[in-house]
């Protein structure tokens, strides 16, 4: 952990140039976003699927994500943005700069929720991406690059069961092939679902060059709140590695299937849980591991289970203890199925190594964070963010601000004013400052 003392006097940042400002951060900055109209925006985006609970219900590609998305084109178009979206459904907004033959610089996050989400993930980093376009046209400022501000498809993957969905075919990580062809739990196909909300668009999703990627986004965990930090400065994210597995026994009665007879699934599938639990814990405080879904059949009160259908996932900031997981999970998991004469299936949905972040990027949030004046704390992210992907093929980097007790995945999730426009300010900051960077000669 590291804390930046008090801010920086600098002058303030010079106009200059004909058809506008143009800034870069140079000793100081008195630019401000505006934090009460970014405030606004996230409590209006937050009507759309609201809870009686106080969180939201904007699950992907559903008509509630179609309202979202429509709110968010309007608001584009209002502040002069050309709106792009792919095959995917990822929606680009692009403001130009005064150099066309600059790559772009990109930020943003995801409007997409859990069923039972809060207000600020995914939709902070987005909504404050826009604040930051609306405050360069108030200020007149033209950066020298064009900004894109993004909106990817599927972050959360709780309708599909592929989180990052949208960026992940971006950047090449999954073929798209295969993630249109995923079905949810009602047999609709990510296909299907894009097309009944409209929201499948003429660009190919493929990844385009660009010249950085920012993502602002709440921390989803305590550090922050408990070590008294404004900003989470991300230096990259922990390896993750996720599997589907099938208990196939037999589904038999309940009253008359005596003990050495059952075939449980469900006793099968408890013993593996514990499995993921006891692995996690033998990794000490770093480790990671989550059976957060299950599916029983034939799910009947008095029939003994003839299978279980669940998700197991792991996480370490270790590529090697991943790869211990990866290779150590499915023999023990196969050896308590063999002990109670259970078939079982489990497929390797996808392994993700450790990510460090672009250390240009990441000293550029280091950097405001100084000038700002701001407590800071380095870390790495324990979730997976869009982010994670997109730094396979674009210089990126992270900026967290606290949440109320790390609470996120709840409708409780709780931020408060002041933290967004923190978080927001920091994000304007290295979004031109990177924009606006001298380029050196080839």
């Amino acid at each position: 952990m590291f804390r930046v003392g008090a801010a920086a006097q600098g002058a303030v940042l010079r106009a200059g140039g004909a058809g506008g400002h143009h800034a870069g951060m140079t000793q100081g900055t008195n630019y401000r976003i505006d934090g009460a109209r970014l405030w606004r925006a996230l409590m209006d985006m937050a009507e759309i699927g609201a809870t009686p609970k106080g969180g939201v219900n904007r699950v992907t590609l559903t008509e509630v994500d179609r309202a979202g998305r429509a709110r968010f084109a309007e608001w584009c178009a209002a502040a002069g943005l050309s709106l792009r979206t792919d095959t995917m459904g990822n929606m680009f907004a692009r403001r130009e700069g005064r150099d066309p033959n600059r790559l772009p610089v990109m930020f943003g996050s995801h409007l997409d929720s859990q069923p039972t989400g809060g207000k600020f993930d995914g939709a902070l980093g987005v909504l404050a991406g826009l604040e930051v376009m609306r405050t360069l046209d108030e200020l007149g400022i033209v950066t020298e690059a064009p900004l894109e501000l993004v909106n990817w498809t599927d972050e959360e993957g709780c309708r599909f069961g592929r989180a990052m969905m949208g960026s992940a075919v971006w950047a090449g990580v999954q073929p798209e092939a295969a993630i249109r062809a995923l079905r949810d739990a009602s047999g609709v196909t990510v296909a299907e679902a894009l097309a009944a909300i409209g929201a499948e668009g003429a660009e190919p999703a493929t990844h385009r060059p660009a010249d950085a990627f920012f993502e602002l986004h709440i921390e989803q965990g305590p550090l922050l709140e408990a070590g008294g930090e404004a900003v989470g400065i991300v230096t990259g994210a922990q390896a993750q590695v996720w599997f589907d597995i099938v208990l196939t026994g037999r589904d038999s009665h309940a009253g008359t299937t005596p003990p050495a007879a059952r075939r449980d699934a469900l006793a099968g599938a408890a013993e593996i849980v514990l499995l993921v639990e006891r692995l996690m814990r033998e990794c000490g405080e770093l480790g990671r591991g989550t059976v957060g879904r299950l599916s029983v059949h034939p799910n009947s009160p008095n029939v003994v289970p003839g299978e279980v259908r669940f998700a197991a996932e792991f996480r370490n900031p270790s590529d090697a203890e991943i790869a211990r997981l990866a290779r150590e999970f499915p023999e023990q998991a196969a050896a308590l199925a063999a002990a109670r004469g259970l078939g079982i299936v489990v497929t390797p949905v996808f392994r993700v190594e450790a990510t460090p972040f672009d250390a240009a990027c990441v000293d550029l949030v280091r950097e405001a964070c100084r000038r700002r004046g701001l407590a800071a704390r380095e870390m790495v992210s324990g979730a997976g963010h869009d982010a994670v992907h997109i730094a396979r093929v674009v210089p990126s980097a992270m900026i967290f601000t606290p949440c109320k007790d790390g609470l996120s995945h709840n409708e409780a999730e709780s931020i408060t004013e002041d933290q967004a426009e923190t978080g927001a300010q920091i994000l304007f900051d290295v979004v031109l400052a990177r924009a606006n960077r001298p380029l050196t000669a080839a």
